[in-house]
């Protein structure tokens, strides 16, 4: 059942009965599902009235969903996103705002707005989200949580909505090291090629760059935490080109299946989009073939720099985000300017297909700042084990 949510975190669907195993891995543990996946009883909205109104009651469940079920994991409800999951917001115009529960000011980030507002109001242990471009990566950040994108096509999206295919993964929010780990190991399980105990840690100097000095300044203990916890940081430049060359081969390649994805439906309903969404889809309309073309090039070319880079056994220290979450009362001139910003940073994890955690480990004006580990390919569980050492660190 759905728990008293005055978060408006949850999508407010009559409740069905979906059962869990008496006894597991994650007995004890109630979680909540971004409503992008199908669970048996319940309709698949997507953040959108008219996905909604197509939908139908589901009669079966997503496959990452049943696997948290079957590990003892107790369902709790299903949580508002962003509309067609197009946004880094946490602002829906149709189903509204998710609070966040780590700084009522501001903006919990989208587009699992829902999931990381219920864990951090502790309407639940932890919640499935979804990471295209940012979207358990920016909610992590903003609410104090970790949040992991997992390598891409790691953690199964079947039985789940689409927005960016080649882009999309499934990750999830916990408050503590513990918890979130207990889900790695069902969702994950072991690396084929786990990291070192000791990895040569990289400091991406073209990355803190992009950060104002305040809040580099702010992100200075939880640096220090990770060297006490795991050693010496070494300099390395992890952009190819430029941010700006980053940002729009990664927004080309959204944009394209995006449309592709959703643009059918925008075409034949033309249902009424929220701000900033219906801006988004509206370019991602006009993206050309030679755009899209020359950005699945550069895109194969920085995964293959990140590899080299990273080798088997480095790990990125980068900020999160560009900085705290901005005022829920800021303009939605003001929350493209920011989430522009943030792509530039998001999109290495989005190019390379490369799995990112975000860790809660700072504050700056009195909200949460996210601290991210970054490793190759394959390497997701080896990042929870480290940021698990890293939560131990006095």
């Amino acid at each position: 059942m759905t728990p008293h949510d005055t978060a408006h975190a949850f999508v407010p669907y009559p409740p069905a009965p979906v059962p869990h195993a008496s006894t597991g891995p994650l007995s004890g543990l109630s979680f909540a599902v971004k409503d992008l996946f199908d669970v048996a009883g319940y309709p698949t909205g997507g953040g959108s009235p008219l996905v909604l109104a197509l939908s139908g009651t589901k009669a079966r469940t997503a496959p990452t969903v049943q696997k948290l079920l079957d590990a003892g994991a107790r369902f709790v409800g299903k949580t508002v996103t962003d509309e067609l999951a197009f946004s880094m917001n946490g602002n829906n115009a149709h189903f509204g705002a998710p609070l966040n529960g780590a700084a009522q000011d501001r903006i919990t980030g989208g587009s699992s707005s829902g999931s990381a507002s219920a864990v951090s109001w502790a309407l639940c242990d932890f919640a499935l989200g979804t990471d295209t471009g940012g979207s358990v990566r920016a909610p992590a950040n903003h609410c104090g949580l970790y949040g992991l994108r997992p390598t891409h096509g790691r953690v199964s999206m079947e039985g789940a909505l689409d927005l960016a295919p080649s882009l999309d993964t499934c990750g999830w929010f916990a408050r503590d090291a513990a918890t979130f780990s207990r889900v790695a190991d069902v969702l994950l399980g072991p690396d084929a090629t786990p990291l070192p105990a000791s990895p040569r840690l990289l400091w991406p100097t073209d990355v803190w760059a992009l950060l104002e000095p305040a809040v580099a300044e702010a992100l200075q203990a939880a640096t220090h935490r990770v060297t006490r916890a795991l050693g010496p940081l070494q300099p390395a430049r992890a952009v190819l080109e430029s941010p700006e060359a980053m940002y729009w081969s990664f927004r080309y390649v959204q944009g394209r299946e995006a449309w592709m994805t959703d643009g059918p439906l925008i075409e034949r309903y033309a249902p009424p989009l929220g701000p900033g969404v219906a801006e988004r889809f509206d370019w991602s309309r006009s993206v050309t073939d030679v755009q899209v073309s020359e950005a699945r090039a550069f895109r194969t070319r920085y995964r293959d720099h990140l590899s080299s880079l990273l080798g088997t056994d480095g790990v990125m220290v980068m900020p999160t985000m560009p900085d705290v979450a901005p005022l829920r009362s800021a303009p939605e001139s003001s929350l493209e300017d920011y989430r522009n910003r943030a792509i530039q940073m998001l999109c290495m994890a989005g190019l390379s297909g490369f799995p990112q955690l975000s860790m809660p480990l700072a504050q700056r004006d009195g909200a949460p700042l996210g601290l991210s580990l970054l490793g190759p390919a394959g390497s997701d569980r080896s990042l929870v084990a480290l940021a698990a050492r890293i939560a131990a660190a006095e």
